[in-house]
């Protein structure tokens, strides 16, 4: 309990291993460990693994390494839910005992033909409740048949309400949603009851997930005052959905959106989690840390508005990060032989760390400048009035101030040739950097071959 006499917080992070995490689960998990981390609260990790067809090994591995490289450390588990199946089969015991949980037989095929019945009387696509008229008999003989059955939840009259942490008084009328199927006919749980079992039972405080299980939320409720308990003891968030930055669904590209994706694109994860953490707010999309952005969390302060995900500002948030990276953070990324120097000196100019090994090829290896037409006698003077080494970072100004005085250039007429015959491009890190990494024997060689190339 905290000082106050409230239940500490805690919060659970459960997605199902059937793939990838992608940006929207990523958002989830991360609001859900800010916000732990903003109250002193418990993130736990559980697993939604009930589905054995769907559910993978390789999957639940790939989602704690994605959870680790975002630095989502958890407090408790991996708790997986096929571990807990006797406490679902007992809560489903006090279910059938109340009346609220009834056995069905329909196929899928004349289940689909009454709600393609409805429909074409105007009315929702809603379970008829045909099993709940069944007669003592009818059960009897339909058990006896060997044919196993899958068992429904009887919803309440009326509607359940809660006052959403992001999205405000929200309401579900539960006469309008079918009576949701909990138990499987092979006897396995599905997320819906054994989620609304591990919450009471784990003493989560708060759930937040995305605006799509606002539904999915009022059934739970329904189901939880049903097993004895209070459902205003568990508050709700929901988070809008994320949609492209043209405002189209991000379903179609989510599988380029996997953190894995990502990771092999060369996001960093601080770029990442600072802008999932902010997108949607009215907070700069700069570059911070965890402790930063959970100190600073509030889910009152997201919009109420579908979150833009758009690449194209993630990629220039990662260019913040990486302009303020150490290099001990990226060594080991980094082609073999590259300097403390050599990253200062590169680091401002980087969308990706994967593009530090061109610049490396710059300043150590061997490139073929562009001919520089009627450059040649230019090119030429500037070998003539090339200091001499050890260089260091005031060498470009010096040489820059023989070149003026040579031949009367200055600004970009001076230095575009220049950095033209030594590196091959139009932009790139300071000048002053460089030279120095690049050394004098090979500034001498390029300015010649490029001097030789345009007469």
């Amino acid at each position: 309990m905290s000082e106050d006499g409230r239940a500490a917080v805690r919060v659970r992070f459960a997605p199902s291993p059937t793939g990838y995490l992608h940006v929207g689960n990523a958002r989830v998990a991360l609001a859900n460990w800010l916000f732990a981390r903003r109250h002193g609260g418990a993130f736990v990790l559980r697993l939604d693994d009930t589905d054995t067809t769907r559910c993978k090994p390789e999957y639940e591995a790939a989602i704690e390494e994605d959870l680790r490289w975002l630095g989502l450390a958890w407090d408790e588990g991996p708790i997986r839910q096929r571990d807990r199946l006797a406490a679902y089969a007992a809560a489903a015991e006090r279910l059938k005992n109340a009346g609220r949980l009834y056995p069905c037989w329909e196929s899928e095929e004349e289940l689909a033909f009454k709600r393609n019945q409805r429909l074409k009387r105007g009315l929702a696509p809603i379970y008829d409740r045909a099993a709940l008229a069944m007669t003592e008999d009818q059960r009897a003989r339909a058990f006896a048949s060997g044919r196993p059955p899958y068992w429904r939840f009887r919803l309440s009259a009326g509607e359940t309400a809660w006052d959403d942490l992001v999205l405000g008084r929200r309401a579900v009328k539960l006469p309008a949603v079918s009576d949701p199927v909990l138990i499987r006919a092979d006897g396995t749980p599905l997320y819906t009851f054994a989620s609304v079992v591990d919450d009471l039972e784990m003493g989560i405080t708060h759930i937040i997930r995305g605006e799509d299980h606002i539904t999915n939320s009022g059934v739970q409720r329904d189901i939880m005052a049903a097993l004895g308990a209070d459902p205003e003891a568990i508050r709700l968030a929901h988070l809008p959905l994320l949609v492209g930055s043209e405002g189209e669904p991000l379903s179609k590209r989510i599988g380029s959106l996997s953190l894995r994706a990502l990771r092999a694109d060369g996001i960093e994860p601080a770029a990442l989690g600072a802008y999932l953490a902010r997108l949607g707010t009215p907070d700069d999309l700069a570059p911070a840390d965890l402790a930063t952005l959970a100190a600073g969390f509030d889910l009152g302060r997201i919009s109420h508005s579908p979150g833009r995900f758009d690449a194209a500002q993630l990629l220039a948030l990662n260019r913040k990060v990486l302009h303020a990276t150490p290099f001990d953070a990226v060594r080991d990324r980094l082609p073999e032989g590259a300097t403390e120097a050599f990253w200062l000196a590169v680091r401002g100019n980087l969308d990706l760390v994967r593009e530090a090994r061109h610049w490396w090829e710059v300043v150590s290896g061997t490139i073929v400048p562009p001919p520089l037409e009627g450059e040649g006698g230019y090119l030429r003077a500037a070998v003539a009035v090339l200091p001499p080494e050890p260089w260091d970072g005031a060498t470009a100004k010096a040489w820059a101030a023989a070149l003026a005085a040579a031949t009367g250039r200055k600004g970009r007429a001076l230095w575009r040739p220049l950095r033209l015959a030594l590196t091959g491009e139009e932009h790139g890190p300071d000048m002053a950097a460089l030279l120095p990494l690049i050394g004098r024997d090979r500034v001498v060689s390029r300015l010649n071959l490029a001097a030789g190339a345009a007469p």
